[in-house]
């Protein structure tokens, strides 16, 4: 059986990590049998999380173990338009090179009762002292990586200004349709909502959750898909 390795579970939601929570509902959607192995980073492929074991194969970074699930399982996409098909990866890239910079600063750098809870959900298993210097390490890395991308290089209301862009992109794509494209899930909805639930969903305030939650669509997506699709998580 496949397994995914992923965060624990934590704050109700299916994962923390937006992309361990994409290839999750991935499956989900797909009705892919699949198994969950709880892991960090520290070892993975690549060194980040998600990853899967297929068989004897091995696959890091949740876009190519998207195309396997496609080639090899089921593809979400294959009743998309040509047309169609460029807008989930225009908007896919919203989601994952954009919007998500500003959800990560969120989380690891815009307010210390915001990282405090961020740090009691990723390091709260491991010793204390490996758990204060280890947490304090990858912060330090993470928000050099926030800055080198260059949202780290804005101020905050800079910043919550571009992701409200992103949140109004979204919404108005969704519109009142049940998926973006329609009746049927897609990658653009697994991409989506592992984003959109780990900023309106989780305990980590800010003007991009507040913003989020002001989208009833996009607040009534998330809600539906928690119901649909994970009735054996629930959310805090």
């Amino acid at each position: 059986m496949l397994t995914l390795y992923q965060f624990e579970r934590t704050w109700g939601i299916p994962n923390l990590s937006p992309f361990c929570c994409k290839i999750e509902t991935y499956l989900r959607f797909a009705g892919i049998g699949y198994q969950i192995e709880t892991a960090l980073p520290i070892g993975a492929p690549k060194g980040k999380l998600p990853y899967i074991v297929d068989h004897d194969m091995t696959l890091a970074d949740s876009r190519f173990i998207v195309n396997h699930l496609k080639s090899s399982y089921q593809d979400l996409d294959n009743g998309l338009t040509d047309r169609d098909s460029a807008v989930a990866v225009a908007m896919q890239r919203l989601v994952e090179e954009h919007l998500f910079w500003v959800a990560l600063y969120s989380r690891w750098q815009y307010t210390d009762s915001n990282w405090q809870v961020n740090k009691t959900a990723i390091f709260s298993a491991l010793p204390p002292i490996v758990r204060d210097l280890g947490a304090n390490l990858t912060r330090r890395k993470i928000r050099q990586q926030i800055y080198g991308q260059g949202t780290g290089r804005h101020r905050p209301d800079e910043i919550f200004a571009l992701g409200k862009q992103d949140i109004d992109a979204l919404a108005a794509l969704l519109g009142d349709k049940k998926y973006f494209f329609g009746a049927q899930p897609t990658t653009l909805d697994a991409s989506a909502f592992g984003l959109l639930i780990n900023i309106i969903g989780c305990p980590i305030e800010s003007p991009l959750k507040q913003y989020g939650l002001s989208k009833s669509n996009l607040h009534d997506y998330v809600d539906r898909i928690m119901a649909e699709y994970y009735q054996d998580v629930r959310m805090t």
